[in-house]
């Protein structure tokens, strides 16, 4: 996958609800970090042998990784928001 494409469905979904993000990209893995009513979130990609982020989505203070098809699992998380 090239840069251009890395959390590409996450940052469109942040993008058409008017959320502020910063999005980086080091070493082929993307990160996004955003505010949402007030709380701080991220969503790092890793590459450890399988490509997964770890993410506070889903707990708010509390991290967990996620793999496989992470982008659809994020986005179910979010629009249940």
């Amino acid at each position: 996958m090239d840069g251009e494409t890395r959390l590409a469905r996450v940052r469109s979904f942040i993008e058409e609800r008017g959320w502020n993000y910063n999005y980086s990209e080091e070493d082929g893995c993307g990160s996004i970090d955003f505010e949402y009513r007030g709380l701080a979130y991220h969503i790092w990609e890793f590459e450890d042998g399988e490509r997964g982020v770890e993410t506070n989505l889903r707990h708010g203070g509390r991290n967990e990784d996620i793999f496989g098809d992470y982008e659809s699992e994020i986005l179910e998380i979010m629009q249940n928001w």
